[in-house]
């Protein structure tokens, strides 16, 4: 799921991917932020990139 956010999804798209509700998808998000101490999907973004979890080209403007 967090590559997904890294990804540029919204709720949304990641619970159609996921075959989900968007409220679970939302829920979800929230307890990634809390869990690892980030106040914005931006910064979950980041930390994927940083952690390996996304490559910079899952990361919006850099498709091939």
């Amino acid at each position: 799921m967090l590559r997904l956010v890294a990804k540029g999804l919204s709720n949304r798209e990641i619970a159609a991917q996921l075959t989900t509700t968007e409220a679970t998808i939302k829920t979800h998000v929230s307890s990634i932020l809390s869990k690892l101490h980030l106040a914005n999907r931006v910064q979950a973004a980041l930390y994927a990139l940083q952690e390996g979890v996304a490559l910079p080209e899952d990361t919006p403007g850099n498709e091939a």
